[in-house]
């Protein structure tokens, strides 16, 4: 069976932005709703975006550590919105609304990875981010050894510092059902760059080309 890694492209503000990452083939956009991030966007622009999406893209929504309200508005305004939550939301919590939810892992050596994938069973997918002080993407890679065998790759989001030159090794790797960049497609802190887009979704493309020849 051919394999196909789903690409999300995270930290959009523009539409122009969003129109790069639809004609680049991406499965996904992330908005988000963390204030404190340079690439935070604000929610009548947010929902303004995910208006112009196709269908089959779909709008995540990233919080950090966000009141109920905060979350509740963003959903009534994009009712496709899927959740995504990077800081230290409970199991309860991240299942509180009813919508499917992605949950970050944030990645260090003595993280317990299974143990915290039994905990969030519940989630759509984990996404797999590098541990630093502070919420949100580091834009550094973690080690990759430290994702242990016996979670399933069908729930793995790989993220963290990946770009066009690095993707390929992790989808090789880790085979991951997805992969999430930000900052590697960007040309500036919070400026998303349209070629760095394309060469994104063509590397991942690509390394899954390869793993096709491989197992034919």
């Amino acid at each position: 069976m051919s394999a196909r890694t789903r690409i999300k492209i995270c930290g959009l503000l523009k539409a122009a932005d969003v129109e790069a990452a639809v004609e680049a083939g991406a499965d996904a956009i992330g908005l988000v709703f963390h204030p404190a991030s340079p690439r935070f966007v604000g929610l009548e622009q947010a929902a303004c975006l995910a208006s112009t999406l196709p269908p089959f893209v779909t709008p995540v929504g990233l919080f950090v550590n966000a009141s109920r309200t905060e979350v509740e508005d963003a959903t009534a305004s994009i009712p496709t919105l899927v959740l995504q939550f990077h800081g230290d939301e409970s199991v309860s919590e991240c299942a509180g609304y009813g919508r499917p939810y992605l949950r970050a892992a944030r990645m260090a050596p003595g993280f317990d990875l299974l143990d915290f994938a039994r905990r969030f069973e519940g989630a759509q997918g984990l996404l797999l981010d590098t541990h630093f002080e502070g919420y949100g993407g580091s834009g550094k890679v973690f080690d990759w050894s430290l994702v242990p065998q016996g979670v399933a790759s069908h729930r793995l989001v790989l993220s963290g510092g990946l770009h066009a030159g690095n993707v390929g090794a992790g989808i090789a790797q880790l085979r991951p059902w997805a992969v999430d960049v930000s900052s590697g497609v960007e040309s500036s802190r919070g400026v998303k760059d349209a070629v760095a887009i394309r060469r994104f979704c063509d590397a991942v493309r690509e390394a899954d080309a390869r793993l096709d020849a491989a197992t034919a």
